[in-house]
């Protein structure tokens, strides 16, 4: 078999498993919402393009390569769906940047965010006084959301992932007994049920996970 038509063959079977992650794993590594995706496309780019170009390796080397990488892909993701502590340790967690108005210096430096860094994230917001920030959450992919102090402006759901956001849940002034009894009277067990619970005018509409 001739150079280019090694590479060819290479070069077909790292686009048909990159297709099969995409369908298997979801659609995370086209839009990366955490590191974790990000290692995944760097990785799966460098094995591609290591290998592919290298004579030494057989396409049967090839494939075992992308298999383990496949398989190593969907154990991780498969843990990090069905264990809250394997999903923490591998995507972290939220950080709160700003809280009821006021900035939390250690946690900005701990996440390298300075101070004109964070007033830039804010003012793409439409806000330009810390003052006015409820809550300034910064995600694992590095995006700010913001809350502001204003119980019409509430943007971020009430429940996420079975978890109840207890910030947003101060600002619509109810308490966990209240989210409990709605849920309770949507006809669930508990907030483990719901995929995501958002508050819109008043009410708390929910969407629960699919039953098994």
């Amino acid at each position: 078999m001739d150079t280019y038509s090694l590479i060819i063959i290479k070069f077909v079977l790292g686009m048909l498993c990159l297709i099969l992650q995409i369908n298997l794993l979801g659609k995370g590594n086209l839009a990366p919402t955490s590191a974790i995706d990000q290692v995944q496309n760097y990785v799966l780019g460098g094995i591609i393009g290591g290998i592919i170009y290298n004579s030494d390796i057989s396409v049967l080397e090839f494939i075992m390569v992308l298999l383990i990488w496949t398989l190593i892909v969907f154990i991780v993701k498969f843990a990090k769906d069905h264990n809250i502590w394997v999903r923490r340790i591998i995507d972290g967690r939220p950080q709160i940047l700003i809280q009821n108005g006021k900035v939390l210096v250690e946690n900005c430096m701990r996440a390298g965010i300075s101070a004109n860094d964070l007033m830039f994230r804010l003012r793409g917001h439409g806000i330009y006084e810390v003052a006015k920030v409820k809550s300034g959450i910064l995600e694992q992919n590095g995006q700010l959301v913001i809350i502001e102090n204003d119980e019409a402006n509430v943007r971020f759901p009430l429940i996420n992932d079975g978890q109840i956001n207890i910030d947003v849940m101060e600002l619509i002034h109810h308490d966990e007994q209240w989210v409990f009894e709605q849920i309770h009277k949507a006809g669930y067990g508990s907030v483990d049920d719901i995929y995501l619970g958002e508050y819109i005018n008043g009410k708390l509409t929910l969407i629960p996970y699919p039953k098994v």
